[in-house]
């Protein structure tokens, strides 16, 4: 195995592990949206139904002792509370709504890197492909030549090469075939 496949690999391995924490911080992220959406209907509901069993009790003693002035301030504060809860919920979901946005920019992020990383493999691998099958053909001609050599009858004699030639062959040129061991 060489370096760059070392680094593939390695690449590879370290892009599994980023989705992976990615996955569940967005399982994490949908749990709590989901949470908290199933909570605010809740607690606005509580909160209102306390505003009103307050406000029924408080004009039934305003009524009954005739006091008109502190139900209109109750009545006055029951709609600022009303309006501090609409704007909560307003907050609310607009965090939800940034959360649900950031949740889709994460995923595509991770698909872009996830589809170029891919490419970056593929690019290599058919670059180490070319690369190998050209070494292959380069080293193909040395082989067959390192072959008929090895099948002749051929020797060093001292710094010069020698072969037993077969004279009864034809020839090929000035030069004539060395006889087979």
């Amino acid at each position: 195995m060489d370096i760059n496949q070392e680094n593939a690999l390695t690449l590879v391995s370290k892009l599994a592990a980023v989705v992976e924490q990615f996955d569940l911080r967005c399982e994490q992220t949908s749990r709590d949206i989901r949470q908290l959406a199933q909570q605010v209907p809740m607690a606005i509901q509580r909160s209102a139904d306390e505003q009103f069993k307050q406000l029924t009790a408080d004009i039934a003693r305003n009524v009954q002792g005739g006091v008109e002035q502190p139900v209109q301030a109750y009545e006055q504060r029951l709609r600022e509370a009303g309006q501090q809860l609409q704007h909560a919920s307003i907050a609310l979901a607009s965090q939800l709504q940034q959360a649900k946005a950031l949740h889709k920019q994460l995923a595509w992020k991770v698909a872009g890197i996830t589809l170029g990383s891919l490419a970056l493999l593929w690019g290599a691998g058919i670059w180490l492909s070319k690369h190998y099958y050209d070494e292959i053909r380069a080293n193909q001609v040395s082989a067959e030549l390192l072959k008929a050599y090895n099948e002749s009858d051929v020797t060093l004699c001292g710094k010069q090469l020698c072969a037993k030639v077969d004279t009864k062959d034809k020839r090929h040129g000035e030069y004539l075939p060395v006889r087979p061991r």
